[in-house]
Parts: structure tokens; C-alpha cells; sequence
């Protein structure tokens, strides 16, 4: 019976960890998605001239900015969910 519980354990744990590896890559896809936004509203604030529109682009840049911060920082702590990651602090 133990040995049961224990397969069962083990399958959970499986099924968690496919999960956040998923999870990650989406994360990271969305981080590259929305740096290159960040590169482009910056390109056109340099190009552009009209004040009104600068002052559009730069609310814009400010938050992707802050969401690019976000999302690095998710990245960053998912790393210590793998089990090595104790061993190492």
C-alpha cells in the first residue's frame, strides 16, 4: 500500500512540474514579447515629434517597463522551485 502512495506522490509531483515548465515558457515568452514592444514604443518616442503623442509613448514605455521588471523578477524566483535549489543557498 505504501508503495502505491508513494507512485501516487511521485505522479503529482510530475504533473506539478510539467506544469510550471509550461508555465515558465509562457512567462518567457511574454518577457521577450513585451521587450520587443518596449524597443518599438522607444524607437518611435525618439522619432517622434508631436509632444502630445511623446507624452502617449511615454506612458507607455514606463509600463512596459515596469511589467518587463515584473516578469523578470517571476523568472527569477521560479528558479528556486527546483529541488537543487536548496543545496545551493
Amino acid at each position: 500500500m505504501g508503495e502505491l502512495i508513494r507512485l501516487e506522490e511521485i505522479d503529482r509531483e510530475y504533473r506539478r512540474s510539467r506544469t510550471r515548465l509550461a508555465e515558465r515558457a509562457h512567462l518567457e515568452r511574454a518577457v521577450a514579447l513585451m521587450k520587443e514592444n518596449l524597443a518599438s514604443a522607444a524607437e518611435a518616442l525618439r522619432r517622434e515629434a508631436n509632444p502630445t503623442t511623446q507624452t502617449e509613448l511615454l506612458s507607455k514605455v514606463d509600463k512596459l517597463s515596469a511589467m518587463v521588471r515584473y516578469g523578470l523578477r517571476m523568472l527569477a524566483d521560479g528558479r528556486d522551485d527546483r529541488p537543487d535549489a536548496a543545496e545551493r543557498r
